[in-house]
């Protein structure tokens, strides 16, 4: 057989279970308003939570780094890749979240994937979170450790696996801050207090909360008002920029740098993205405004769509998971919606267990209060239409 032959096969099997993936096209800047294969659509899917990725502060920060340093920065910061930008936003996001020091990698799948595979050794254990990021999972299959899985969110469970694994060298608890498809928050008080009593590090990817959560978004941390031992995060969300950083004490930094291979073998982001992370992390750090507007609309749609009679998940931050259940159901569902001029595919299985298919909405700062309103009423008459309110 013909590898082409196999692999339709393959695929046709993906198309039967309804989970066939296919790329659309944006054209123009990551705003709410974007053309999407031709057709005019409000994007209610992006993760640029504040509005930051087509703001003209961070696009001229980016031009005048791209005049002087050029469009990319050829080679791993090991050997030509290295920039004062690059060192300057290491600092930037060390003081933000409040540690020793950082360090950037190319994405925040890269810095997961770099921590986990190098950090825990052979005698160590990770208990990881039943619902952690693909990255932290596959970060996990490479590292020498054993890996257990706790229950999503159940301290309890958190605590007997703790218990059970105190014949290992070291144990590493590693959770996502705010969980990517239900949009909860990890409850970091409690896992570091679990941390202390059995002797365990913590690590937390903070995409989702970094620039949201916390008094001036700090993320998870600032949040719950403790410090990990390392925290992840990425520049590609509410940073509105490109690339991922982990961020600890300066032993822990000067080790990765040493160790990660994900960190040493990888192109180093352009120096014109790391200037545009400073800005973005610069207005964070002045202003609450946007993160304010951003807590209204997401309490005014969570309200709405939970008094129709919706299954909403998740707690208050920017991902609003709408639970229909059957999975071709779903499909039609985000059909109908783009119908509407509304932007918001279906996740369905394997990214979501079976039964679990949803509307994931991530709401923004720059969605307007007619954008909220037509995504409201396209919601009332979809579910009655489809019977599920």
């Amino acid at each position: 057989m013909k590898i082409d032959a196999w692999l339709h096969e393959r695929l046709d099997s993906v198309k039967e279970a309804g989970v066939y993936r296919n790329l659309r096209t944006m054209n123009g800047a990551p705003v709410p308003e974007r053309r999407i294969d031709g057709k005019n659509q409000t994007v209610w899917s992006s993760n640029n939570y504040l509005g930051l990725a087509s703001h003209s502060r961070l696009i001229s920060a980016a031009q005048e780094a791209l005049q002087q340093f050029g469009a990319g920065s050829s080679g791993s910061r090991l050997t030509t890749g290295n920039s004062a930008w690059h060192e300057k936003l290491e600092k930037k996001i060390a003081g933000f979240k409040r540690t020793e020091a950082a360090l950037l990698f190319s994405s925040g799948y890269l810095a997961n994937i770099g921590v986990l595979s190098s950090l825990p050794e052979t005698e160590d254990v990770i208990l990881s979170d039943q619902l952690n990021h693909a990255s932290m999972i596959d970060g996990c299959r490479l590292s020498k450790a054993d890996t257990v899985v706790y229950r999503h969110m159940d301290m309890d469970d958190l605590e007997n696996k703790l218990n059970d694994t105190q014949r290992y060298q070291r144990r590493f608890i590693v959770t996502d801050g705010v969980f990517s498809m239900d949009g909860t928050i990890a409850p970091l008080d409690q896992i570091i207090s679990l941390a202390k009593r059995y002797h365990a590090f913590v690590i937390v990817d903070d995409a989702h909360a970094t620039g949201v959560l916390g008094e001036s978004g700090g993320g998870t941390s600032e949040y719950f008002g403790v410090y990990p031992d390392i925290v992840i995060g990425t520049l590609s969300k509410a940073v509105g920029t490109e690339g991922g950083f982990a961020a600890g004490s300066a032993v822990f930094i000067d080790f990765l740098l040493n160790h990660a291979r994900t960190f040493i073998f990888q192109t180093a982001i352009p120096p014109a993205s790391c200037a545009a992370a400073y800005e973005a992390f610069e207005m964070i750090e002045a202003s609450g405004e946007k993160r304010e507007l951003l807590f209204s609309y997401i309490n005014m749609i969570r309200t709405s769509l939970k008094d129709m009679g919706y299954l909403v998940k998740g707690e208050h931050t920017p991902i609003i998971p709408v639970v229909i259940g059957d999975t071709r159901k779903t499909v039609t569902f985000a059909e109908k919606l783009q119908d509407n001029g509304i932007y918001a595919p279906a996740i369905r299985p394997p990214t979501v267990a079976p039964g679990e298919s949803r509307i994931r909405l991530t709401i923004t700062a720059d969605h307007s209060m007619g954008d909220i309103e037509h995504l409201l009423t396209s919601f009332h008459s979809i579910g009655k239409e489809l019977h599920i309110i």
